[in-house]
C-alpha cells in the first residue's frame, strides 16, 4: 500500500512538472462598431454623375482586426523552447473569415526560441507591421489609417513561406530579419521577399528603422503595389519600402512621428509623413489625434511637377477604457486627395471628380474586447 502511494506521488509530481514545462494560450480580440462614411464609389463601381454614396453599417475591426489565436511553448531543456502560434482573423459583423478564406490568415508559425532569440517559419508579419502597431497611428486608429499607410506595410502585412529571426533585447535594442521564399520551380526569385529592422524601446523613448523588398509572384496579395501604371511580370521588383519613426512618452502624452519612402520601380515613388499623439486625460480616458500626408511621384514625372498626386488625412478619436481588456471608442477621419491620388477609408474607395480630386469622411463608434 505504501509503495503504491509512493508510486502515485512520484507519477503525479512528474506529470505536474511536465505540465508546467509546456503551455497553450487561447487569446483574441473582438472589435465592432457602427460606422459611417461618405462619397463612396457605388457598389456597381459605376461613378454615374461622379456622385458618391453614403454608407452606414456595422463595421468589424475598426481599431484592431477581430481575431482568435492559439500560442504555445514547450520547454525543451537547456534554455531551448519550442514555439508555435496560429491566428485567424474574422469579421465580427458577419462571422466570416477576414480575407482570402484561409483559416490562419494572420499567422501560422512554428519554431525555436532561447537565449539567442527566436527563429520562426510559416506565414507571419514582417518587421514593418510590428513597428507600425508600436510606434505609429496604427496603434490608435487601426484601419482608419489603412489608406494613408497602405503603401508602407505598417498597417498589417504578412509574408508567406517565410523564415524570420528575432533577436533578444540588448538594453532595449532588438533586431529582426525575414525572408520569404518564392517557391516557383525554375524561377526562385518570383514572389521572393526580404526585410529587416532595428528598434529601441527603453523608458519613455521608442524608435525604429526598417526595410522591406518584394518581387512579383503568384502571391499577389503579398507583393502587389498600390496601383499599377505599367505592365508587370513575375520576378519584377514590386516594392522597396524604407521606414523610420519614433515615439516619446511625455507625462500623460505619447507623441510620435514617422516617415516612409516607397519605391515601386517603373510605377511610382511615395513619401508618407505622419505626426500624432495619444493624450491620457485621465487614466481610462484617452484623446487621440494624428495627421498623415502622402506624396506620389509617378513614373516619368520630374521633380517639382505640379501634377503629383497628394493625399492629406486628419484623424481624431476618444478611447475610454472600462477595464484593461474592454474599451469604448469614437473615431473620425477626413481625407482629401488631388491630382488623381487614391483616397478611401477602411471600407471603400472615394469617388474622384473630373479634376482628379476626391475627399471622404468616416466616423465609427464601437467597442473592443481582448481576451
Amino acid at each position: 500500500m505504501k509503495k503504491s502511494l509512493i508510486a502515485l506521488t512520484v507519477l503525479g509530481a512528474i506529470a505536474g512538472a511536465a505540465q508546467a514545462q509546456s503551455s497553450v494560450t487561447i487569446y483574441g480580440t473582438v472589435d465592432a462598431g457602427v460606422t459611417y462614411s461618405n462619397n463612396n464609389v457605388p457598389a456597381n463601381n459605376a461613378n454615374d454623375g461622379r456622385l458618391g454614396g453614403s454608407k452606414f453599417g456595422v463595421g468589424s475591426g475598426n481599431i484592431d482586426t477581430s481575431r482568435i489565436g492559439f500560442k504555445g511553448v514547450e520547454d525543451l531543456g537547456g534554455g531551448l523552447k519550442a514555439l508555435f502560434q496560429l491566428e485567424a482573423g474574422f469579421n465580427t459583423d458577419t462571422g466570416g473569415f477576414e480575407q482570402d478564406k484561409s483559416l490562419f490568415n494572420r499567422k501560422s508559425v512554428v519554431g525555436l526560441g532561447g537565449n539567442f532569440g527566436s527563429v520562426l517559419l510559416g506565414r507571419q508579419s514582417d518587421v514593418l507591421d510590428d513597428y507600425g502597431h508600436q510606434y505609429t497611428s496604427v496603434k490608435d486608429f487601426g484601419n482608419f489609417v489603412g489608406s494613408p499607410h497602405v503603401g508602407d506595410r505598417l498597417e498589417g502585412s504578412r509574408t508567406q513561406n517565410s523564415i524570420r529571426y528575432n533577436s533578444p533585447s540588448f538594453s532595449g535594442v532588438t533586431a529582426s530579419a525575414i525572408y520569404g521564399f518564392g517557391e516557383e520551380a525554375g524561377a526562385n526569385s518570383n514572389g521572393q521577399a526580404f526585410g529587416g529592422g532595428v528598434a529601441y524601446d527603453n523608458g519613455p523613448l521608442g524608435a525604429y528603422l526598417g526595410y522591406y523588398q518584394s518581387k512579383a509572384g503568384k502571391n499577389s496579395a503579398d507583393t502587389a503595389p498600390l496601383f499599377q501604371l505599367n505592365p508587370v511580370a513575375e520576378g519584377d521588383t514590386m516594392n522597396k519600402t524604407f521606414s523610420l519613426g519614433a515615439s516619446y512618452q511625455a507625462g500623460p502624452a505619447r507623441l510620435y512621428g514617422n516617415w516612409s519612402r516607397i519605391n515601386v520601380p517603373e510605377q511610382y515613388k511615395q513619401n508618407i509623413f505622419e505626426l500624432g499623439t495619444d493624450y491620457a486625460l485621465t487614466a481610462p480616458l484617452h484623446l487621440l489625434a494624428s495627421v498623415q500626408h502622402t506624396q506620389y511621384s509617378l513614373d516619368g514625372n520630374t521633380e517639382g511637377n505640379s501634377s503629383k498626386p497628394q493625399v492629406t488625412q486628419v484623424n481624431l478619436g476618444v478611447d475610454y477604457y472600462l477595464s484593461k481588456r474592454t474599451d469604448l471608442y469614437t473615431l473620425a477621419s477626413y481625407a482629401k486627395g488631388k491630382n488623381g491620388a487614391p483616397v478611401g477609408d477602411y471600407s471603400a474607395p472615394a469617388v474622384q471628380n473630373d479634376a482628379g480630386k476626391s475627399n471622404q469622411a468616416a466616423v465609427a463608434i464601437g467597442i473592443r474586447h481582448k481576451f
